[in-house]
């Protein structure tokens, strides 16, 4: 079908296309790991808790650095190997927090969170979804430096992506938790909500972390009716996303509503209410009467909204 020309070109979805290989086969053998971060073509991104840093440049700045810039900037935590680049090798570096609040008064360069960066477009959007694959491992290097079985401290093996406890024997891998994200659909009209974290002009689909032994179509039919009291029929796919704050799986879909009557959760929503599709496309363009936005393209949830319009998603 055709794009509605009033929207425009569709834009690209945050965190997604990676070029990377992962390679993951290559992660156990020490010496390769070694090799490939000897090779000067090498690239590190630099985080530490919740801060990205960039080297300033024009028109984007630059988020990979060499590997001994990166250890110029301060001592590792852990290091992560990401995967190769036309047989390259990207890794991703994990500093202390304080360490990266000093780099701030470097001229040279720019320390700011990851949202700041994909919504202001502040680095080529290829390296997106690296920096969100080392932010979210690196964040669980972070939560999980001792064993939940025993308590002792565990050890870092397989290139960054497991930690052994050298006590009880027990291996633990990155975990990655995953959420739906729906629009729930009556015709013309959509349902929204608002979080009290949003923006204040701000609605979006609502979502909610799956619990376990649940479907995806059950977690979208409970997340709809606990938050908004509004019950579901049939559920389709749309698309996926990675969400690395700190480290979830956005599950996008489309529901049926088969009921109208709204009963907001006041402990999860500030608000909830039906849209029509003009008012969703006036959101998307930012020309609400009222001043009412969405999302931004670098969520999920944007393009979720735009496929209902454009896609003309129905139940019927």
């Amino acid at each position: 079908m055709l794009l509605r020309p009033d929207l425009g070109p569709k834009p690209h979805l945050g965190y997604t296309a990676s070029r990377l290989a992962r390679a993951a086969e290559l992660r156990p053998d020490g010496e390769v790991i070694a090799a490939l971060a000897a090779d000067p073509r090498a690239g590190v991104y630099v985080m530490g808790g919740e801060l990205i840093v960039l080297r300033k440049s024009a028109p984007f700045h630059q988020a990979l650095f060499g590997v001994a810039e990166a250890r110029a900037l301060g001592p590792a935590l852990e290091t992560v190997f990401l995967g190769l680049v036309d047989g390259v090798a990207r890794f991703g570096v994990g500093l202390p927090p304080q360490t990266v609040e000093t780099l701030k008064e470097h001229d040279d360069l720019i320390v700011t969170d990851l949202r700041s960066i994909a919504v202001q477009g502040l680095t080529d959007a290829e390296h997106l979804p690296p920096i969100a694959e080392a932010k979210a491992v690196l964040g669980w290097h972070a939560r999980h430096r001792f064993c939940p079985n025993c308590g002792a401290p565990t050890q870092v093996v397989d290139a960054g992506w497991r930690r052994d406890c050298p006590s009880c024997g027990a291996q633990h891998f990155p975990r990655t938790d995953p959420v739906v994200i729906m629009l729930a659909i009556d015709g013309d009209n959509c349902l929204l909500g608002r979080s009290p974290r949003f923006a204040p002009t701000m609605w979006s689909c609502l979502a909610g972390f799956l619990e376990p032994g649940e479907t995806i179509e059950d977690a979208v039919h409970r997340e709809t009716l606990e938050e908004a009291g509004i019950a579901c029929g049939r559920v389709t796919y749309y698309a996926s996303q990675p969400w690395p704050f700190p480290s979830s799986l956005m599950i996008g879909c489309h529901a049926e509503a088969v009921t109208r009557d709204i009963v907001v959760d006041r402990t999860e929503l500030e608000d909830a209410r039906w849209f029509s599709k003009d008012e969703v496309v006036a959101m998307l363009l930012r020309r609400h009467p009222d001043g009412l936005t969405t999302p931004p393209p670098v969520a999920i949830a944007h393009h979720i909204m735009r496929s209902w319009i454009e896609d003309d998603i129905r139940f019927d």
